[in-house]
């Protein structure tokens, strides 16, 4: 039986107010966080789109502007819209959700120290009354060969380290992205995406938009259920003035958001410039495509709570016995790994990699990817650690110059003592790679989550304002500091 909305915020209020000390003393300063980094993001973009129309003078008038070379002309005249301009090109792919079981640390030990886990990281892994431990059942996104749904696609294992995520969907502008999609879950489910174009019947999304029939059809596709969902790929679903050759958007379920997510039902969707793509929709001038998300899934707040607390939790538990700890069953993952369990990351000294960062959940998913050993240059500007909120996405270049292991690391504390830390290896130009054109293997406890479909600037940063965000936070975690010690007993 599945929580309502409502449900589960009373069961989170419940949990939050008997949460163990060690996982809620922070809470009040992650919300002055949360909103000071909110702050800095929301001037940081605007000061650069004010220096980036300042600088820009041949962007033309969209008003009335006549857009051949579609089919659709009037539609895209009448919204004063980007204009698409077909290639001509389907490509489609094929992806069915299913039901697997996913362990988040498969060699049962943390892979970063090298030891075993410890007191503390036992904390976050250790199955109990209440605690699930690291294995879920889950409803993934999984690659399939063709319409038939009998065969996993490959996912060469340089690319294992995608975890849980969904196919990587590649596309050029210009191009039409075909996604048929059959629901494995035993709750309805959808794939709705970000960035491209989409018609109401292409949304993936219940909601009063007024529609009806055919075009609520794609909101909630049932349990054994195929649906095919059109996208379009116009200009603006490319790369914009500060970008390099290409741009990542997300694709996710959205019949129950929240639920769905947490389930694991969440892939990535690249989009590379007109005339800059490989016949497999990858930027040629890009050698390594890399892919992350940290998340920190709420299990609690999965459709298969229950079921996870009846099989995993040693003894068995319940969901009221469960929602009375506040952050357990909530793994720091990156792509579905803790304490360094994903497999290595890969690449070569002296390529161009092009880092794909994205984060989804909740008002604590307020994330700090962070490279050891090498930087990266995100919209022209140089640095080694990028910030990412939920539901937000970042494209960091990196040209490795240092070879090695190095560590690649949420650098938010909390998370990085729950394990939101992983590893990712450069290698001589001379070094061969393992394993670059097999099959994925099936990690201990986890799936063949297989990829699918076709054959697999300048930057103005705002300074001044983000200063003044920063002295502003400041300012008012010492006006909160103080308010706190103005109501202690005997003040």
């Amino acid at each position: 039986m599945w929580r309502t909305g409502n449900e589960a915020g009373a069961a989170g209020r419940a949990g939050a107010a008997t949460t163990s000390p060690p996982l809620t003393r922070r809470r009040s300063s992650r919300v002055v966080f949360a909103g000071a980094l909110t702050l800095l993001l929301g001037f940081t973009a605007a000061g650069s789109a004010s220096a980036a129309a300042a600088e820009r003078t041949d962007m033309p008038d969209m008003s009335g502007m006549a857009m051949s070379g579609t089919p659709n002309d009037s539609y895209w005249n009448s919204v004063g819209g980007e204009p698409f301009h077909p290639t001509g090109k389907v490509r489609t792919y094929y992806i069915g959700a299913d039901e697997v079981v996913w362990n988040y640390a498969p060699d049962g030990r943390n892979d970063i120290t090298d030891q075993p886990f410890d007191s503390i990281t036992k904390m976050y892994i250790d199955s109990g009354s209440g605690r699930i431990g690291t294995s879920y059942l889950k409803c993934l996104y999984r690659g399939y060969t063709d319409e038939g749904f009998a065969a996993l696609a490959p996912r060469p294992a340089q690319d294992a380290y995608l975890g849980f995520l969904g196919p990587v969907i590649h596309a050029e502008v210009g191009d039409t992205i075909k996604v048929v999609f059959r629901n494995g879950c035993r709750f309805p489910a959808s794939v709705h995406p970000h960035g491209v174009f989409y018609t109401k019947a292409n949304e993936g999304t219940p909601y009063a938009d007024n529609t009806s029939g055919e075009e609520k059809m794609d909101d909630a596709v049932a349990t054994g259920g195929i649906r095919t969902y059109t996208w379009l790929v116009p200009d603006r679903a490319g790369p914009g003035p500060h970008d390099g050759s290409s741009v990542m958007w997300m694709y996710h379920s959205h019949t129950n958001e929240v639920f769905d997510t947490n389930a694991g039902l969440i892939g990535p969707m690249l989009i590379t410039a007109r005339g800059m793509a490989r016949p497999d929709g990858s930027p040629k001038d890009v050698d390594r495509e890399l892919v992350t998300l940290f998340s920190i899934t709420n299990e609690n707040e999965s459709p298969y709570l229950q079921e996870n607390l009846k099989r995993f939790a040693k003894p068995a538990s319940s969901q009221q016995n469960d929602q009375r700890l506040a952050g357990i069953n909530e793994p720091h993952g990156v792509n579905g790994y803790i304490f360094g369990n994903e497999p290595m990351i890969t690449m070569r000294k002296g390529q161009h990699v092009r880092w794909y960062v994205m984060s989804m959940g909740s008002e604590t998913d307020l994330h700090t990817p962070h490279w050891h050993g090498n930087d990266v240059v995100v919209g022209g500007m140089r640095m080694d650690t990028v910030g990412v909120l939920p539901g937000t996405m970042a494209v960091a270049d990196m040209v490795p110059d240092n070879v090695g292991i190095w560590l690649y690391h949420c650098h938010v504390n909390d998370h990085i003592l729950a394990g939101m830390i992983t590893r990712y290896r450069v290698v001589s130009d001379t070094t061969a790679l393992d394993g670059s054109a097999t099959t994925m293997p099936v990690p201990v406890g986890g799936v063949p989550a297989g990829e699918g479909g076709v054959a697999g600037s300048r930057s103005s940063f705002p300074v001044v304002p983000a200063v003044a965000v920063v002295a502003m936070a400041l300012v008012s975690r010492s006006m909160i500091a103080r308010r706190r010690r103005a109501l202690l007993p005997g003040r």
